[in-house]
């Protein structure tokens, strides 16, 4: 089941400053947002936690 993050929560997550994560969506390496309304945003949590595993499957 997904739930919807906001901007907070997903820099929790990831360890990622906003700036990363904004400039991750521009070069198409992070997840893009969901728009919630006129001036929210938030991510899908099962996409999120998709991303985690993969960077740190990559690391490892």
């Amino acid at each position: 089941m997904s739930f919807i993050m906001r901007l907070p929560a997903v820099m929790q997550a990831t360890g990622l400053s906003k700036a990363s994560i904004y400039n991750g969506i521009k070069a198409g390496t992070f997840p893009p947002s969901v728009k919630l309304g006129e001036r929210a945003v938030g991510w899908k949590s099962d996409v999120i936690a998709e991303w985690v595993k993969t960077r740190t499957s990559a690391v490892a």
